[in-house]
């Protein structure tokens, strides 16, 4: 059986991705869901940090009792630290010295010498900053869950009748609750519930959501189905092969962890500095106690101007530096349709300088249209007689290859006599009866017995031209063939010249299809290095050639063919609404929508994410040495050192979150068409 984790079938045709269809279940339509900011349990202990802090503040100074505000800033402790001082106290018994535990013990000894104020202001501005990171990945995960959506809620169940080998009874069920082994029918138009095989029936199914296939292919017993996939006018009797939570769509929802669970590499080099900096810092601070308290200085005076080092030394805004405009750029390329695994991926977007773009299904929109009309000889029809019987016998049916004949027609102008007895049999064709003549409309293959003679040269010359080759019969004699193919996308050639503006070289045309095919497709969108032809190690060792030459390359493809290029690129984009399982797991990114104007603008956000980490950690940089320098050489009043290291935290955390507003994506669209 053929299975998206091991090969695609290949058809005759190229094999583009379909455009989403305009089902309630589209990603894109769901990529709307947002996160609550108040569903994050981070969210809500910064709330409440923040209200308690601002009930007791006004107290403090009303000159209240200790006891009133006191418990108030006491809360406020309690209600923003917690985390943050289990996660530094893990650390320790790790040998780390985590920077939320020094954030803890600055905070605490600024109460232990009577400014509870401003320790409850820095536990407030902390828990804040990790509330807004937590923002930031959550949304990007709403992105990727809501993939989920592809498949149905519910499947109808078979249950074991009363005589031997039968069904009785339907039941509807959640299609969580399936287990392998189950019997599922499947009727026509409905989302298939399950991964499974075919025990009966024949119908054609879209799996475009799975393996990209462009057109509808033909299910029959022993075939393999898909979660997620649309039926179309058969009806199936499907045998579940996987446990829901090990479909092909529920493994997509797993990259959530890979989105929320990495680390840019600035962050982990951070990290590595900020190891040997908090020791160093720990070391500091008790230096500038002891110092001053072993001449004789007094023990308050002493200890606050410490506490006041710890504040502004800590490195809380060198590390937010880092991460809030990378995961604010994946939140807001996530509402987009562009779904990046992690802060790594997204870090490495804005290095590449040389692309790799496959051709079906990636500048090649998926939108069959006829290409050619050939009536033959002896039929003595021409081209608009042939295409309005074919149209009008085809008008009823809802087939993509269908819909595409009738596009023709109508774009000739050509108008259509009324079709009669109408039939459709799945994965052979229609039959009509159109002004007194049988026309039937369909595969070759499948229409004619081995005893006619086929239209062999004419289809023989489609076929080698990547036509989907249609049979029109008249009568039971053949009338003509259709030549039906892919169509580039509008944008396709514009796409090419934002990469190559933003890469420098034109990028790279890496395909299976024949040199000629290419040559002509690579000749309209500005292409002029390609590699036709290629096998999938092929494809590879292109990819591979550039990085050689010193390159960081972005591949794109679509398909199982190019899911070893994906993984071997620095970074690679599957593009489609959901591409081949196996290319969505090579794949650093996944274009949901089936867009490719978005591969340049999110390669354009990228770079913009990383101007802000290196805008932010300069001033992060500056604030830290300022405040450090003015407590050494000076008196730095622990409020102003509070309010001026935790502002810097503050500023350097909004400004990375600017790329969550929806002008920061409209201006990387903008910056990728220069």
């Amino acid at each position: 059986m053929p299975s998206p984790l091991t090969e695609r079938p290949a058809p005759a045709a190229p094999t583009p991705i379909a455009p989403a269809p305009a089902a309630p279940t589209r990603p894109g339509a769901a990529l709307g869901r947002r996160t609550r900011v108040f569903a994050l349990p981070e969210a809500r202990w910064a709330a409440a940090a923040t209200l308690l802090f601002l009930l007791a503040l006004p107290l403090q100074s009303a000159g209240a009792p200790l006891w009133s505000w006191g418990t108030l800033y006491g809360l406020a402790y309690a209600a923003g630290g917690w985390e943050p001082a289990l996660a530094g106290l893990e650390a320790l018994r790790e040998k780390s010295l985590d920077v939320d535990l020094l954030m803890i013990a600055a905070a605490l000894g600024a109460a232990a010498v009577g400014q509870a104020g401003d320790g409850a202001l820095l536990i407030v501005i902390f828990a804040t900053s990790g509330a807004l990171e937590a923002l930031a990945a959550a949304r990007t995960a709403d992105s990727v869950r809501s993939l989920l959506d592809l498949a149905p809620a519910t499947a109808t169940r078979l249950r074991a009748g009363g005589t031997e080998g039968t069904e009785g009874t339907e039941e509807t069920v959640p299609t969580a609750d399936l287990v392998v082994g189950d019997i599922v029918l499947v009727r026509p138009g409905e989302r298939i519930g399950a991964d499974g095989r075919v025990l009966d029936g024949t119908s054609e199914v879209d799996q475009a959501t799975i393996t990209g296939e462009p057109l509808p292919v033909v299910k029959e017993p022993g075939d393999e189905v898909f979660a997620g996939t649309l039926n179309g006018t058969g009806a199936l009797r499907v045998e579940v092969g996987r446990d829901a939570s090990d479909s092909v769509i529920a493994r997509i929802v797993r990259m959530v962890e890979e989105a929320s669970g990495t680390k840019a590499p600035t962050q982990l080099f951070i990290e590595k500095v900020e190891q040997r900096y908090s020791i160093g810092m720990v070391a500091s601070t008790l230096a500038v106690f002891a110092v001053p308290l072993a001449f004789g200085a007094a023990l308050t005076g002493s200890l606050l101007r410490a506490m006041t080092f710890m504040i502004v030394a800590s490195p809380c805004a060198v590390v937010l530096a880092t991460m809030p405009p990378l995961l604010s750029a994946i939140a807001n390329a996530g509402r987009h349709g562009v779904l990046v695994k992690s802060a790594v991926v997204m870090e490495r977007l804005g290095q590449v300088d040389s692309v790799a773009l496959d051709k079906t299904g990636t500048l090649t929109e998926g939108t069959p249209h006829v290409t050619d009309v050939r009536p033959l000889p002896d039929s003595g029809m021409d081209e608009e007689e042939l295409l309005i019987l074919a149209a009008a016998a085809e008008h009823r049916s809802e087939h993509p290859l269908a819909r595409a004949v009738v596009e023709a027609a109508r774009a000739r102008g050509l108008a259509l006599p009324v079709a009669e007895d109408f039939t459709s049999t799945p994965g052979a064709g229609v039959t009509a009866t159109v002004d007194g003549r049988k026309i039937a409309v369909g595969a070759p293959a499948r229409l004619l017995s081995g005893a006619e003679d086929a239209p062999a040269a004419v289809t023989a010359e489609l076929e080698d031209g990547g036509r989907t080759v249609v049979l029109v019969l008249a009568d039971g004699a053949p009338a003509g063939v259709l030549g039906i193919a892919d169509r580039l996308r509008p944008d396709a050639a514009a796409t090419v010249a934002s990469l190559a503006g933003l890469t420098g070289p034109a990028p790279m045309l890496v395909t299976g299809d024949r040199p000629r095919a290419a040559a002509r497709l690579a000749a309209e969108v500005g292409i002029t290095d390609v590699r036709a032809g290629l096998l999938p190690q092929d494809k590879v060792a292109a990819v591979r050639e550039l990085e050689r030459a010193g390159h960081r390359v972005l591949a794109v493809g679509d398909g199982v063919n190019d899911a070893p290029a994906l993984a071997a690129a620095h970074v690679g984009i599957a593009m489609g609404r959901a591409g081949s399982d196996l290319a969505l797991e090579a794949a650093d990114v996944v274009i949901v929508r089936d867009e490719l104007a978005t591969v340049p603008a999110v390669v354009a956000l990228s770079r913009r994410a990383r101007r802000l980490v290196a805008q932010n950690l300069v001033v992060a940089a500056v604030f830290i040495s300022g405040l450090v320098v003015w407590d050494l050489a000076g008196t730095l009043p622990l409020p102003l050192g509070v309010l001026g290291h935790e502002g810097s935290t503050v500023i350097v955390g909004l400004n990375g979150l600017r790329l969550l507003r929806e002008a920061a994506w409209t201006r990387a669209h903008t910056e990728s068409r220069r």
